[in-house]
């Protein structure tokens, strides 16, 4: 299945939109949807780009190459892989995820290793409102 990051949204944004408008009374407008752009964009395109790396939905804004990354790699891992994932889709960065590991006592080079690869800084996508 091949789909869209921003046709995606728009459909998110505008129900978001449709449900603050009935709660007011009266159509919010693009402010509602800037709303949801400020509120939502980054944890929606999170949860995009982690379903992109498990194969399970090809984006066509993210990179081609990171499709199905987690299918291929990290198989001896899964457990770590997929707490690091779960920080990651909580909005966690990096470095909230490095003071987990280091907390829980848990090797740093494997965490940094997994970290590298999912590369989540250079995965971040402007919302078209920020253009």
């Amino acid at each position: 299945m091949q789909r869209s990051v921003y046709s995606d949204c728009l459909e998110e944004a505008n129900r978001y939109k449709w449900i603050a408008s009935e709660k007011a009374g009266y159509d919010l407008g693009e402010a509602a949807i800037r709303q949801w752009v400020r509120e939502h964009w980054n944890g929606y395109l999170r949860a995009r780009w982690v379903e992109h790396l498990q194969g399970s939905c090809f984006w066509l804004e993210l990179d081609r190459g990171d499709y199905g990354l987690l299918q291929r790699a990290f198989r001896d891992r899964q457990p770590l892989l997929n707490q690091i994932l779960g920080w990651l889709k909580g909005g966690k960065e990096n470095l909230d995820v490095i003071h987990w590991a280091c907390a829980q006592d848990i090797d740093l080079n494997t965490v940094v290793e997994i970290l590298e690869a999912l590369d989540v800084n250079s995965r971040r996508l402007a919302h078209q409102f920020d253009r």
